[in-house]
């Protein structure tokens, strides 16, 4: 999914990245430069954000990266470049636009649960009521 953004409106695209959460990140392979923010501790699910130039303006083109490449000598992956999570996550960094334009730097909204992958069951809780480390050292 791609929006255009002119110069006016967006002076500082790394800004309103790193205010949404997006880490920079440059391909091994290739040496691309990108953006990346993690849905989960592992390296995939991902949202990966190309930042171009374009007509004079600000390209923000998004997916999210499912998984990593299975087929060995391919750079394909299992993406999603459109649809209701994609939608929401590039909603969600419009805000951050519109949030830093109007001069705020922390009202803009946040990610929810809902919108990543099925997170595992928490753990029970620790018999160890009043020990600060939750029982992780006995």
């Amino acid at each position: 999914m791609k929006k255009l953004y002119p110069p006016e409106l967006v002076p500082s695209p790394l800004e309103v990245l790193r205010k949404a959460g997006y880490s920079p990140f440059t391909d091994p392979k290739t040496g691309h430069e990108s953006f990346v923010v993690r849905l989960t501790s592992g390296y995939y699910p991902r949202f990966h954000l190309y930042l171009e130039q374009e007509q004079g303006q600000h390209v923000f083109s998004l997916h999210l990266d499912q998984k990593k490449a299975s087929y060995k000598g391919t750079a394909m992956h299992a993406g999603e470049y459109d649809g209701p999570k994609v939608e929401k996550e590039m909603a969600r960094i419009d805000g951050w636009v519109k949030a830093l334009a109007r001069g705020e730097t922390q009202a803009a909204p946040e990610r929810s649960r809902s919108d990543e992958s099925p997170q595992p069951e928490p753990s029970a809780p620790s018999t160890k009521q009043n020990n600060p480390f939750g029982g992780i050292f006995g």
